[in-house]
This record gives C-alpha cells, structure tokens and sequence, in this order.
C-alpha cells in the first residue's frame, strides 16, 4: 500500500513544531480589542439563554454589541489606513 502524498503534506502543515510569524502575532495583536469585545457580547448573550433577559440584561447586550461595532468600525478605518499608505 502507498501513502498518499497529499494527506501527509497536509498532516504535517499544521505540525505542532510551526510557530506564527511575527507578521502573524502583530495582526493578532492590532484585532485583540475586536475579539475581546465579542467575547464581552458573547458572555453577555450567555447569561441569558436560560432566562428571558431582564432590562439590565438588555442593556449590557447592547452595550457589548455597541462596543463590538466600534471595535470593528476602528479596526478598519486602521487597516484601510495602513493599506493606503
């Protein structure tokens, strides 16, 4: 039996031994604030799935998703930036 080349190429590209560029970890890093606020919306719609949401209930939601609007809004006016430069 012959191993197939396209399974062990692909095993061994995510091979435990391959780290993420620097390039990799500052893109990570300018969207760290992005997917911090979705966590925030998140644990903010997890509180509720038991339970019908309250007005405090509410209002966080909004807030965390207003938060994840803005994040997002200032995340690409810095990638539109920096592209145009």
């Amino acid at each position: 039996m012959s191993p197939i080349v396209t399974v062990q190429e692909a095993v061994t590209a995510f091979a435990d031994w391959i780290e993420p560029t620097d390039a990799e970890l500052d893109a990570i890093e300018q969207e760290l604030p992005a997917i911090l606020a979705d966590v925030d919306l998140l644990d903010a719609q997890i509180i509720t799935l038991d339970r019908a949401p309250n007005e405090l209930d509410a209002r966080r939601i909004r807030r965390a998703h207003r938060r994840v609007l803005a994040e997002r809004r200032t995340l690409a006016n810095r990638t539109a930036a920096g592209g145009a430069a």
